[in-house]
């Protein structure tokens, strides 16, 4: 071994030797492999209830379907109801799941003032359904549309994907933006009750 290597190895066996564990380093462990299970766990029922989901669906669409000249077509209208459903399914589910993920985010933005990253995230699920509502309404079809047939085509296909892709682009866009702007707003509500607080104090001197 060289010199070098010697003092080196000296250093780090003097500074171990000062080194004392975390006192809370078993809890931080302990809740680490809890929140690991808690996520494999929440892993597997997405994918059941994504599995299920299909399932049912593919079970409403054959329910629907009815045989014309040996084909098996389905009503347009059968097309629309599982449209909806799909739609209010993935609100259901897009909803907590951005809330689960956001919620550190939100309380790492607005760690000076906890009650009101609280608000805003509670505000922000109120517009996150409210958006949702509203593009199901817009979106619906009480009759065929143009090129549509009496039972379901091409043209009323591509509708039902574009109607689902809508609302995935119009959310991403809206996340996206509510992602880069939260960091302002946590900033400004800081500056706010900062500036609260220095009126006072200077009230209380004057």
């Amino acid at each position: 071994m060289t010199t070098l290597e010697q003092r080196l190895s000296d250093a780090l066996n003097a500074g171990a030797h000062h080194t004392r564990p975390a006192p809370d380093l078993f809890a931080r462990v302990t809740a680490s492999i809890e929140d690991d299970r808690r996520r494999r766990k929440l892993l597997r029922r997405g994918l059941a209830v994504v599995a299920s989901s299909i399932a049912t669906l593919t079970s409403l669409g054959l329910g629907l379907s009815t045989q014309r000249n040996g084909r098996l077509v389905m009503p347009w209208w059968a097309l629309e109801i599982i449209g909806t459903v799909v739609l209010i399914a993935m609100a259901l589910w897009l909803g907590p799941f951005i809330k689960r993920f956001g919620r550190a985010y939100a309380a790492d933005v607005f760690r000076a003032n906890p009650r009101t990253g609280k608000s805003y995230i509670v505000l922000t699920d109120i517009v996150y359904y409210l958006i949702f509502t509203a593009y199901i309404l817009f979106t619906s079809r009480f009759e065929p549309d143009r090129g549509w047939d009496s039972v379901v085509n091409a043209s009323q296909a591509q509708a039902s994907v574009f109607r689902v892709a809508g609302i995935l682009l119009i959310i991403g866009v809206l996340h996206g933006l509510n992602i880069v702007l939260m960091p302002v707003l946590g900033r400004l509500f800081s500056l706010n009750r900062r500036l609260d607080a220095l009126n006072r104090d200077e009230g209380v001197d004057d």
